[in-house]
């Protein structure tokens, strides 16, 4: 399977029901840990963003970070959920990263509860709870393939010990991988655009715990399910979920059924492997934390944290769905609204450019030169569309000029002078066409009968003789009123 494209799973029986829920634990973008004054920053050297008390260390005593509070409700909200007085509480557990050997988090009131998030193709996911917590240690383990099993040593680090966290758990609303996927990436987008996160599955400050299980289709039990833990990647989510998927099946249609099991995604060998048997509420011995007061945000907070939302991906999509008489979004409407692109898009479409055409060069050319310098302000792209909006450039001219506008902050007319970039003349152009048709007879006649496969000849002709300089749509349109003009002279 690994030389299959991203978006290719283990296919699964139609036979059989797929129930997933997803536990997504996402970092805050808080400038010290949750419950002390030390950093939180990705990537310093290790066990240097430490002190007593992400350590646990006797006498130590949490202090809540209330930036860390406010993100929490930003989350709850963007994802419509009640926020109501909450109650920190230990979570119990031995682990070598876990320096307390207790995690604080929350258990029976969490802070964010009763949500739903919609998803770019309709679906509606219910949200059971967001909660927050904080962060373990994180073990490095050396030789082998890198797992525990086959280490020849572990070091750990506990610089990401109480880093501030909110676990969004979703109800078993996911029946396919696809779907998996979509969540986790519309999830990712909101979180990022009320600022709560940066998203970054890659440094692990977004990460996916998935609850799978199967039934006959048609049934509306919840059977034996498994938990896969931390899973960092889209591509990994999908095919860890199918895989896992097809291994209930393959016990049930041999008589057999699953244990209820934490399991681990092996990338290499695309198979999900056993951690330990999975725990349940009471294994984990939940208490009150009794260094932490009960939190209960205020009703004025909570209201004057919703008036400072800022627009979210569903608004964006159906803002520009509508301006572009679209029914269901697609990628390039996706893509244009992106947290990096969404202010270039919007500033365009602001001007009275067109919608169709801004969102093109938005998700197609503006999106290949991620990241854009800083330079490269939302007036240079408004400036740039402008020139073929008005005809002055043709499609292909504005994007040389938005690459080179990309890499030179030269001013715009400074750089069509350099590229030569100057719209032909109609005269010209019709010159031009009128020659191709007479050097290709033999194709015009044919095209003129009906052949509509020879219109990209004769404009590619064309737009080579012109040098790129003609717009593909005007040439277009000259070519049906000579079609035209011929039938009537035929």
């Amino acid at each position: 399977m690994s030389g299959k494209d991203d978006t290719m799973f283990e296919e699964i029986s139609d036979a059989w029901e797929l129930v997933v829920g997803l536990e997504v634990h996402t970092e805050l973008k808080t400038t010290t840990k949750l419950f002390c004054g030390c950093s939180n920053q990705f990537g310093s050297e290790p066990n240097t963003n430490i002190c007593p008390v992400c350590l646990g260390l006797p006498g130590s005593l949490p202090v809540l970070n209330r930036h860390a509070v406010e993100l929490s409700i930003r989350v709850g909200l963007a994802l419509n959920c009640t926020v109501q007085a909450s109650l920190f509480h230990r979570k119990n557990y031995f682990y070598p990263d876990m320096p307390k050997d207790y995690q604080i988090s929350q258990y029976d009131l969490p802070l964010n509860i009763r949500g739903h998030l919609v998803l770019p193709s309709g679906h509606r996911v219910g949200i059971e709870r967001a909660h927050m917590e904080e962060d373990t240690g994180k073990s490095s383990h050396l030789g082998g393939s890198g797992r525990i099993s086959s280490a020849s040593a572990s070091l750990i680090d506990y610089n990401r010990s109480g880093v501030p966290l909110v676990e969004i758990v979703s109800a078993p609303d996911i029946h396919t991988p696809e779907q998996a996927r979509e969540y986790v990436s519309e999830l990712r987008s909101v979180l990022v655009a009320v600022g709560a996160s940066d998203g970054k599955m890659e440094e692990g400050s977004l990460r996916v715990d998935a609850n799978v299980s199967v039934r006959p289709r048609g049934s509306t039990e919840l059977r034996t399910r498994c938990e896969i833990k931390n899973l960092n990647s889209l591509r990994s989510l999908g095919r860890a979920i199918a895989h896992e998927a097809n291994r209930h099946i393959a016990l049930y249609e041999s008589g057999e059924s699953p244990t209820q099991q934490t399991r681990f995604w092996d990338e290499s060998g695309q198979v999900t492997g056993a951690l330990r048997t999975k725990e349940e509420a009471n294994d984990y011995r939940y208490f009150p934390e009794p260094d932490l007061v009960p939190l209960a945000p205020s009703q004025e907070w909570i209201q004057s944290i919703r008036d400072t939302l800022p627009e979210l991906p569903q608004q964006r999509r159906e803002w520009v769905m509508d301006l572009c008489g679209e029914a269901t979004t697609n990628d390039r409407i996706e893509t244009a609204i992106s947290d990096e692109l969404y202010p270039f898009l919007v500033a365009t479409l602001r001007s009275g450019l067109s919608p169709q055409r801004v969102v093109a060069r938005t998700s197609n050319e503006l999106a290949a030169e991620l990241p854009l310098p800083n330079y490269f302000s939302t007036e240079r792209f408004v400036e740039i569309c402008s020139l073929e909006e008005r005809g002055e450039l043709t499609p292909t001219q504005v994007k040389t000029l938005l690459t080179e506008a990309t890499h030179d902050d030269a001013p715009i007319s400074e750089l069509i002078a350099r590229l030569g970039l100057v719209a032909i003349s109609a005269d010209s152009l019709a010159e031009i066409v009128n020659s191709v048709i007479e050097e290709s007879p033999a194709e015009w006649t044919r095209f003129v009968e009906g052949e509509q496969q020879l219109r990209g000849f004769l404009v590619g002709k064309i737009m080579k003789a012109s040098k790129g300089k003609a717009d593909g749509k005007v040439v277009g349109e000259m070519l049906v009123e000579r079609v035209s003009a011929a039938k009537k002279v035929g």
